[in-house]
């Protein structure tokens, strides 16, 4: 498959020495999240997704580097679950999420929608997905709400999700639509797999879940060129 350089209005470009697609998320457009933080004013994170946010090294890579940055003003909470998918998400946003009042929401469970035992169509996803975009809105209309779509699963964990590109692609398009920042790893894990799959299986060793080293190569440097966060501290 042919990477396209142009996607949904967003842009990749190819940077040393990590030699991976990096998203230049929403050209021209500063994450809230930051500009509130570099004037100084505290903000609370919260991460919602699958186990790939619940277990995910890359949210404690984030804290770190947010936390280097702007010292004591980000706070940044784990609310994902492993296992679970954007039904569950609905569900659980009151107690996981809206009481945390969050100044930002980073927002992944495309690849459990994809699970086929959870019977849940692209259309359901995105309606799951749109629910929880408004109902954090509705609570706190600054809120930045940054979508993710994340690494390809191989395996016995594709064969399960034999969909989940289209997944993936609904969520490029719900950001588009509601002209939200999405951070779009896939590429990124798509461009790994086909040029070294040796290098992906060490990144991603159970074929759905990358490790630590995973996050730090491959998850966190995207999210952090995305926020405009990739050079030195403030």
């Amino acid at each position: 498959m042919k990477i396209p350089r142009r996607l949904t209005g967003c842009f990749w470009r190819l940077i040393l020495p990590v030699a991976i697609l990096t998203p230049i998320v929403c050209a021209g457009k500063t994450s809230q999240l930051v500009a509130r933080l570099k004037a100084g004013q505290p903000q609370t994170i919260v991460t919602y997704g699958t186990s790939l946010t619940a277990g995910g090294a890359w949210v404690g890579q984030l804290q770190e580097a947010l936390k280097s940055k702007f010292a004591s003003l980000p706070t940044v909470i784990n609310s994902g679950e492993g296992g679970m998918w954007s039904k569950w998400g609905v569900d659980h946003l009151d107690e996981r999420v809206l009481q945390k009042k969050p100044d930002a929401v980073f927002i992944e469970f495309a690849i459990n929608d994809a699970y086929l035992e959870y019977q849940t169509s692209v259309e359901q996803a995105r309606t799951h997905l749109v629910n929880m975009i408004e109902r954090i809105l509705k609570t706190n209309s600054s809120c930045e709400i940054i979508l993710m779509t994340m690494n390809p699963p191989i395996g016995v964990h594709l064969q399960r999700r034999p969909e989940v590109t289209a997944y993936y692609q609904m969520y490029r398009d719900v950001a588009k639509k509601r002209k939200l920042m999405l951070i779009d790893h896939y590429p990124n894990w798509e461009k790994i797999l086909r040029a070294d799959a040796k290098l992906f299986d060490k990144y991603v060793p159970d074929g759905i879940h990358p490790n630590a080293e995973g996050c730090e190569k491959v998850i966190t440097p995207a999210i952090l060129k995305a926020l405009d966060l990739a050079g030195g501290k403030r």
